[in-house]
Parts: structure tokens; C-alpha cells; sequence
């Protein structure tokens, strides 16, 4: 897929900096408010942004890696909260629901046949998951294209239908495995800074995790720093697709809303393919997960939620919807003091 992200045009900086800060309240009371909204109205290059149809698209996949017990659940639940995804029993569903956020659920490479369902995007790179990075690739450079290819043309059509903002979330068990050995080896931060408890590990099923983990990356020879490569690697199918996604809105001017430490590991490569995908990107909140702290360190951004989350699904990007909502009405509809007619500071 075409990498290439324009950055977002600074011609409208002024203006909009200069509409917020007439807005009918102290400079700066709105504090990070007032970032947020600056940030929209430069993505959307409007004095008046709107944010239409908003869209939580969930990422679903298998990891080879998974039946070494890297995770406190069987692989089996990955497919089973899908089918809850699907019932709409879910925290994301519920979430979604309470803020008016439409939903879909893609499964990138559950090792389970859905067959055709409401709701369900099938974009399954294979029937079985990734294969195990503790035996060597997770996916083929192939594979790893195929996956970003369908985030790219699933964002694709959310943007034809109209949507211009798009959170991502993700189910795979094991997948939290994945996102720290990419955040290590990306960010270069410790791997036991980027390793946490996932599903809810004990101390030992923690210190098994990060055995593995080490393992797999010893089992690297040719180690690279080279995003592709440690995607392809390291991976699941729904961090890429994930990924592609999240590149493709961001060439499309769409919002994007990063969720947690899965999400963070799919923008930390999306970044650094394409350093302008910053511009775009809301992240929606710090995970508990230890290695989120390190994403977002390096990507020098700050997350605007702290409610020690460390579900996925979306659920952050969800609850932080309400909040990119607000800035926008906030640029959109609060007066300025020369139309209510208030006198300013003297």
C-alpha cells in the first residue's frame, strides 16, 4: 500500500488559534480542551470542523505464540469474544452504543470459520493466525502487506460513506506479547519495560512471558529496527490491519483514535512509516499495560484519559469519543466575545 501521509497544512493555524482564544472564557481555561479542538479544526482544515459518523472499527486475530502459554486465557476466547462482539454483549458494544458510535468487527485471522454475519468483515489473511515468532516469522511480507491492504480499504470505505473520524481496537489473545516485543524493538526501550500482565498474569505466568518473550527475540539473528520487519516478525494480522488502517485515514484527513497498548503498538509502526500520521492521531488513553508508558514517551504524545484501562476492544477510544465531540462543539458553537457581547480582558 502507498505509505505517503501529507502533513496537515499549517495554513489555518493562525486563525484557528486566534478563534479559540476569543472564544468567551479566560486564555487557555479550557486547558488541553483547546488543544484538542486546534488539533481537529488543522486535521479537518476548517474554522468550523464537523466530525461525522463516527466509527470504532475492531480488529480480531489469532497469534501462533499463543498456545506457548504467553497468555492467561486458552486461544479459544479470542474467537468467543468475537461471537460476543457480534451479540453485541461486549464492553465495546456497550460503550459504542452510549456514545452513538457505530461498529464493526473484522476478523483479520481468527482461527475460526464465522461463515457470513451482520456486522462481521471477513479479511482473514489465514484460517489458523499467524504462524509463531518463537519458531521464526509470525507473517510473510506478504502477509504483513495483505493485512494493511485490508485496513487501508476498510477505512476506505468508511470515508466514502462519509465518516471523517475512526477509533481502532483489537481481540487476540496473546496479542499483548506482541505489542511489546514491537514497542521494544521500535522504541529501544527494556523489554521488561514494555512486558505487563495482559489478561491478568500472575507472577509467574509474568515471568514465564518475559522468558518467552526473550526467547523469540534471540531466536532473531538479523535483527532490524525496520518497522515492516518487526511487524512481519513480531505481529498479529490485527496489528497490522490495524496499522494500514490507521495510515489510510490518516491519507484521507480522517481523525484518528488510537486506543490503548495494542492500538499504541499498530500507530507506533504507523508512525514510523509515516511520521506525519501524528498530525491525525487522538490518543485516547494511558493503558495500564506497562509498555504503553513507553509508546507514548517515544511518539511524545499524551493520551487524554488516566482511568487505568487495560481491556482493548476499542473501550478507550470510546470513552474518550465524548471528549473530541465536546472540542469540536466547543470551536464550533461557543460564542466569541464580540458575539455575546462581552467585554474582554483589560
Amino acid at each position: 500500500m502507498n505509505l505517503h501521509i501529507e502533513p496537515v497544512s499549517p495554513a489555518l493555524d493562525a486563525a484557528l488559534k486566534q478563534a479559540i482564544d476569543q472564544k468567551t472564557k479566560p486564555l487557555g481555561a479550557l486547558g488541553r480542551l483547546e488543544a484538542l479542538a486546534f488539533q481537529i479544526g488543522r486535521v479537518r482544515q476548517s474554522l468550523q470542523p464537523t466530525l461525522e459518523k463516527p466509527h470504532i472499527v475492531v480488529c480480531a486475530g489469532d497469534h501462533g505464540a499463543a498456545k506457548a502459554g504467553i497468555s492467561a486465557y486458552p486461544q479459544e476466547v479470542t474467537w468467543q469474544m468475537v461471537e460476543n462482539f457480534l451479540k453485541g454483549g461486549a464492553a465495546i458494544n456497550v460503550f459504542a452504543r452510549a456514545n452513538g458510535l457505530a461498529l464493526t468487527i473484522v476478523d483479520c485471522g481468527v482461527a475460526h470459520d464465522f461463515g457470513a454475519r451482520p456486522g462481521l468483515i471477513d479479511a482473514k489473511v489465514s484460517a489458523s493466525g499467524t504462524a509463531s515468532y518463537l519458531e521464526g516469522l509470525a507473517m510473510t511480507a506478504a502477509q504483513c502487506e495483505t493485512a494493511m491492504n485490508h485496513g487501508e480499504r476498510i477505512v476506505a470505505a468508511l470515508a466514502d460513506r462519509g465518516c471523517n473520524v475512526v477509533g481502532f481496537g483489537e481481540m487476540g489473545i496473546g496479542n499483548t506479547a506482541s505489542a511489546s516485543l514491537i514497542t521494544h524493538c521500535l522504541t529501544g526501550a527494556p523489554l521488561s519495560d514494555c512486558v505487563g500482565r495482559g489478561t491478568g498474569l500472575d507472577d509467574a505466568g509474568l515471568a514465564r512471558k518475559r522468558a518467552l518473550l526473550q526467547q523469540a527475540l534471540d531466536a532473531w539473528p538479523a535483527r532490524t529496527d525496520d518497522p515492516l520487519a518487526v511487524l512481519a516478525r513480531f505481529g498479529g494480522f490485527e496489528i497490522a490491519t490495524m496499522a494500514g488502517g490507521m495510515i489510510g485515514a490518516a491519507q484521507r484527513r480522517m481523525l484518528v483514535m488510537v486506543d490503548g497498548f495494542i492500538s499504541g503498538a499498530a500507530a507506533l509502526v504507523a508512525a514510523k512509516l509515516a511520521p506525519a500520521f501524528l498530525d491525525y492521531a487522538v490518543f485516547s488513553h494511558l493503558s495500564q499495560e506497562r509498555g504503553h508508558q513507553a509508546q507514548l514517551a517515544h511518539l511524545g504524545v499524551r493520551p487524554l484519559l488516566d482511568m487505568d484501562l487495560r481491556l482493548g476492544e476499542g473501550t478507550g477510544a470510546a470513552l474518550a469519543w465524548p471528549l473530541v465531540k465536546a472540542a469540536g462543539a466547543m470551536l464550533n458553537e461557543m460564542a466569541s466575545f464580540a458575539e455575546a457581547g462581552v467585554s474582554e480582558k483589560l
